[in-house]
């Protein structure tokens, strides 16, 4: 993913969890803020409880590859931030891109009526 498609600062992740609306899934959890931009910022996080840091790692590299696949079929103009939960461990990738797609759904910012791209 793009770097200028990437939340890196902390503040923007803290104002996007505080300010924004939440949705939340036994996997992941979403927080979206708009940010009057032309294109959609994402972030991923995965807190200690996750695991140690190559499990948080994984955790964020295989959400991060699930939105860049479907990055056409989000709306732009808004601050996403996902937070993983313990279940994602034992999630296939299948499951973690059906509940990314519907938190998604939720949120209002899946712009295709189409199903996300197949895990290759």
């Amino acid at each position: 993913m793009k770097r200028k498609y990437r939340l890196r600062k902390r503040a923007d992740f803290q104002r996007t969890r505080q300010k924004g609306k939440c949705w939340e899934h036994r996997l992941v959890v979403l927080c979206v803020l708009r940010n009057h931009l032309e294109y959609s910022r994402f972030g991923f996080a995965a807190s200690r409880r996750i695991g140690k840091a190559a499990v948080r790692n994984r955790a964020r590299r295989r959400m991060r590859e699930i939105v860049r696949l479907n990055m056409a079929a989000i709306e732009p103009g808004w601050d996403v931030v996902f937070i993983a939960r313990p279940a994602l461990l034992e999630a296939t990738y299948s499951e973690l891109t059906d509940a990314i797609c519907a938190l998604l759904q939720r949120a209002g910012l899946w712009v295709k009526e189409t199903r996300p791209l197949p895990a290759e």
